[in-house]
């Protein structure tokens, strides 16, 4: 149990962000009105996708430092999680900017640079499948990883500061933050941030456990 501690607090805070979510106050403003429910549900999957990118980074390197078969798996099932909150994400936001902006997919360089994001990394996985030899595709694998975040970043939060975009916070445009989440909001925002990172984190692990069994089991059978 003492293990599993960050898994119920994570299942705890979804469960206080949903219920919050749905049925807390919400302040009532021009053209968003109830669809600011939706910052405590498309914000933070970018916030768990982001986490498990940065971990793949971060297990990307210790492959390449160390050489341990181990760290490849972790770094490429953190993106395969993160992919997962990056769809959840863009439906969320698609949704969102139907009801607000009067279409799913408005020209906007943050989406525009989210699809290629999302592109980017839908690649990764694309290039493992397509790499036979183990280390080679773990090498190969990693290096396009570590240099696929910074990139990354720059389409989601720089580009669009630079430019015209209709998001908060980018274009000129103020945050959440600055005028619409008010003090009732904020707490739940940031639970339903928590909760999704260490829900997302908890699926990483299990995907990292399936995949040490399928390649135990491999293994087994190509040695009889």
């Amino acid at each position: 149990m003492r293990k599993n501690w960050w898994k119920l607090l994570g299942a705890t805070f979804i469960c206080i962000s949903i219920i919050a979510g749905f049925i807390g106050p919400v302040p009532k403003l021009p053209i968003l009105h109830e669809t600011i429910r939706n910052v405590y549900f498309h914000v933070p999957m970018w916030f768990a996708m982001i986490t498990l990118y940065a971990i793949s980074v971060f297990y990307s390197v210790k492959y390449l430092n160390q050489g341990n078969p181990k760290f490849d798996i972790i770094a490429v099932e953190a993106v395969n999680t993160g992919i997962l909150f990056c769809f959840l994400g863009l439906l969320t936001g698609m949704q969102w900017a139907n009801i607000t902006w009067g279409e799913p997919w408005p020209n906007d360089p943050k989406l525009n640079g989210s699809a290629i994001a999302t592109l980017m990394y839908l690649a990764y996985l694309v290039l493992r499948n397509a790499l036979e030899e183990e280390q080679k595709r773990a090498k190969i694998s990693a290096v396009y990883n570590i240099f696929a975040f910074p990139i990354m970043i720059v389409l989601l939060y720089i580009l669009p500061k630079l430019t015209d975009s209709l998001h908060p916070g980018s274009g000129g445009n103020s945050t959440f933050s600055d005028l619409d989440m008010d003090n009732y909001m904020r707490p739940v925002f940031y639970t339903a941030v928590a909760g999704w990172i260490l829900i997302g984190i908890w699926i990483c692990t299990l995907r990292y456990r399936v995949r040490l069994i399928e390649n135990t089991r491999n293994r087994d059978v190509n040695n009889h």
